[in-house]
């Protein structure tokens, strides 16, 4: 019983071909599978069935570096927005900058003309800052950040560079209310440059002036030019302050009307000058004790808005 069992165990390692012999199989199986294919296109099924089975094992293979390009372009993605972020809101920044700048430049503009114009004049100047302006066709008016400490006095005339912006009718320790020209309740007496007729320019409330009280027959004209007069002793003399655009007459009635624009940048710009007139001697700024005292009242103008 031993010996049958003992003849049929399986030796531990069974005899057969080395390996030397079955690298040498497969070699010469592979070379002459390759001199096939080269030769011939019977084994190309073949290769196309190993290939198609081979397609999960190759994508499988490839999955992690797909994985990995994915997640770099999601990376890259994401820095290409935050950078474009950054650079939209620096692009706001330097636009707005450039706008600001662009408004220093106007404002420094404006205030050259102003100031060029002023050493044109032999009256005494002084030049102003606008703090605030209510311009509405019922009150036309700005606020000045000059006032009585300065020598500022009721009824005195403010200028710009191109002419006659209107005049002081309150006057406080720092600050002052002028009138602009164009106010409803404002009235400042002209003469055309032309021909040097006298009489009163009336603030229209809309951005203009209006010349009621001109003779039927007055030698008014479109385009003439209209510059203060010194009657009332309130406005210097010779300042521009409107150009006639409109002549209006109604047959039969003794007056005719005109209508002028304003030549002064009534809406535009943040300073103005104060002008000394000559029937108001220059005055030495007021004391700090004496400020709140109001200033003298500058007498009447001679003409009235009715």
């Amino acid at each position: 019983m031993s010996s049958l069992g003992s003849s049929h165990r399986r030796p531990l390692f069974p005899k057969g071909p080395g390996l030397g012999l079955k690298a040498i199989t497969l070699c010469a199986l592979a070379l002459g599978l390759l001199f096939t294919d080269q030769r011939s296109t019977s084994l190309a099924p073949v290769r196309d069935a190993i290939a198609w089975g081979l397609r999960p094992v190759m994508w499988a293979a490839g999955t992690p570096s797909l994985m990995a390009e994915a997640a770099e372009h999601l990376r890259s993605r994401e820095s290409l927005l935050a950078e474009n972020q950054l650079l939209r809101e620096d692009q706001q920044q330097i636009a707005a900058r450039l706008q600001k700048l662009d408004a220093l430049e106007m404002e420094n503009r404006r205030l050259q003309e102003l100031l060029s114009s002023s050493t044109q004049l032999e009256e005494k100047v002084l030049v102003a800052e606008i703090l605030s302006a209510a311009q509405d066709p019922y009150r036309q008016q700005v606020v000045i950040n000059k006032g009585a400490r300065d020598g500022v006095y009721r009824g005195q005339a403010l200028v710009d560079a191109y002419g006659v912006l209107g005049q002081v009718t309150r006057v406080n320790p720092q600050t002052a209310v002028a009138l602009l020209i164009t106010d409803p309740n404002h009235g400042i007496p002209v003469q055309v440059n032309r021909t040097g007729l006298q009489t009163i320019a009336l603030g229209h409330g809309d951005a203009r002036l209006s010349l009621p009280y001109l003779p039927g027959n007055a030698d008014v004209r479109e385009g003439d030019l209209l510059v203060s007069s010194s009657i009332g002793g309130r406005f210097p003399d010779g300042y521009p302050v409107g150009q006639v655009q409109q002549v209006r007459h109604t047959p039969g009635e003794a007056f005719m009307e005109a209508i002028a624009q304003p030549v002064a940048q009534l809406n535009r710009g943040r300073h103005v000058l104060l002008v000394w007139s000559e029937s108001f001697p220059v005055a030495e700024p007021a004391p700090a004790e004496d400020s709140a005292k109001p200033p003298p009242a500058p007498p009447r103008p001679v003409k009235e808005r009715p």
